[in-house]
């Protein structure tokens, strides 16, 4: 006997099908709920804004395990095993005396699946006049993209930029483009191009320093050479905005040791990503993520040689 109840949860499963599908296999389109979603973090509110997604290969995604062991740890978590799909979320934090933003999106110039930060901004009310500071956690193309429009104008034009000096030292150099790996040489004339629109406006910050009140620099080099996660924290309260200390929660969370295509110094990043994961589960604090699923808000815990991703309550 079916009771209504069990009628009314097949009834909204049902519903869901067709959106579900769709977040699988759609190359493009429109978000499937709302683009963003907000929580607190003591008087701060913090808002995640969804900027949509890229869909890679498998293949050559994981440096140092073969592709049949990655299919089956994404098949554990009943992700695609024929593409993998990679979110793109930046963190707001309005602190009550400025509106701050953890990198700066895509700026709908790398996919066609990426490019709805600007949209689900509106939605959401941010208003990009209002942003005071835009932290780079890294400066790969999908984190500061979005800090220029194409033709090379200001997205925030009344915003500061802060950087990891260590970070913002490597890609100013060119001198250093022969010393980085091939797929991220493209990053020195990029750099230069993003933030051309700020000069004057750029502030370096130490690897573990104050950023701003109530925000503070972890360092997590590895990915880059300069890699940055952010710790929020107002009272008691705190989160940690992981960046890319680990890409999809569902294959580098639960393992860690994973090198990604995407690293610059792999054993440096493995080594920070066991390092900071270990820090959230133990501190047993909220985290966000910049390629987590949207709304990209929950917790790490231990799981056997590696940890997992808690998703939290949309209502905590």
């Amino acid at each position: 006997m079916i009771t209504r109840r069990q009628a009314g949860l097949g009834a909204a499963a049902s519903a869901l099908l067709p959106t579900l599908a769709a977040a699988q296999s759609a190359p493009a389109g429109p978000p499937q709920a709302a683009g963003f979603h907000r929580f607190k973090v003591g008087g701060f509110t913090v808002t995640v804004v969804n900027d949509g997604f890229a869909r890679r290969n498998i293949d050559g995604l994981v440096l140092n395990a073969p592709v049949e062991t990655v299919r089956a740890v994404l098949a554990e978590s009943f992700l695609p095993t024929d593409h993998y799909i990679g979110p793109y979320n930046v963190t707001f934090v309005d602190t009550g005396r400025q509106l701050v933003m953890i990198d700066a999106g895509t700026g709908g110039q790398l996919t066609p699946t990426a490019g709805r930060m600007a949209a689900n901004m509106a939605a959401a009310g941010l208003d990009p006049a209002r942003v005071g500071l835009v932290v780079i956690t890294h400066c790969h193309q999908d984190h500061i993209h979005g800090l220029t429009t194409a033709e090379g104008q200001a997205v925030f034009p009344n915003a500061e930029v802060a950087i990891c000096e260590t970070e913002h030292a490597w890609w100013a150099d060119a001198g250093n483009e022969t010393r980085s790996p091939q797929g991220q040489r493209v990053n020195f004339a990029n750099v230069a191009r993003r933030f051309a629109p700020y000069q004057g406006r750029i502030r370096r910050f130490a690897p573990e320093g104050e950023i701003a009140p109530g925000l503070r620099a972890v360092a997590a080099h590895g990915h880059s050479p300069g890699h940055t996660v952010v710790q929020v924290a107002d009272g008691n309260d705190q989160m940690l905005m992981l960046a890319d200390i680990t890409h999809r929660p569902e294959l580098f969370v639960r393992r860690p040791d994973y090198v990604s295509l995407f690293d610059f110094d792999g054993a440096a990043a493995a080594a920070s990503r066991r390092r900071i994961l270990d820090r959230a589960a133990t501190d047993r604090v909220r985290v966000t993520g910049y390629h987590f699923p949207f709304p990209s808000n929950g917790f790490i815990t231990r799981e056997g040689e590696g940890f997992r991703f808690v998703a939290a309550d949309w209502n905590s």
